[in-house]
């Protein structure tokens, strides 16, 4: 399995493609194809059918994969798009840091 710089849970800011400079959530993290799926950003429309009986059909707007090199990480600390590093612990316990304020990043 690929390791990938940031994971399900992080805010991230876009910076580069069509959505350049959003921030969001990572939703899902999809290590094999190096991408994550990022709330509000890539939005595309679907066509959908329903499936079953009671749901609706419709176009509905669905969040698109893209690719991980495409989005940094946002600091909590100084609220700013950073490189993160792991430092290990003492306790040999590995943590991610801001490489920008040198501020450990909580997971």
């Amino acid at each position: 399995m690929k390791k990938m710089h940031v994971k399900r849970g992080d805010i991230v800011k876009v910076i580069a493609g069509k959505d350049k400079g959003k921030e969001g959530k990572i939703i899902t993290a999809i290590p094999s194809a190096n991408k994550v799926i990022v709330e509000g950003v890539a939005v595309a429309k679907r066509h959908q059918k329903a499936r079953i009986q009671g749901q609706e059909s419709g176009i509905i707007h669905k969040e698109m994969p893209i690719d991980a090199s495409n989005v940094m990480r946002v600091c909590s600390k100084c609220g700013k798009p950073a490189r993160t590093g792991i430092r290990v612990l003492a306790d040999g316990s590995k943590i991610r840091y801001c490489k920008k304020c040198d501020a450990e990043l909580s997971d």
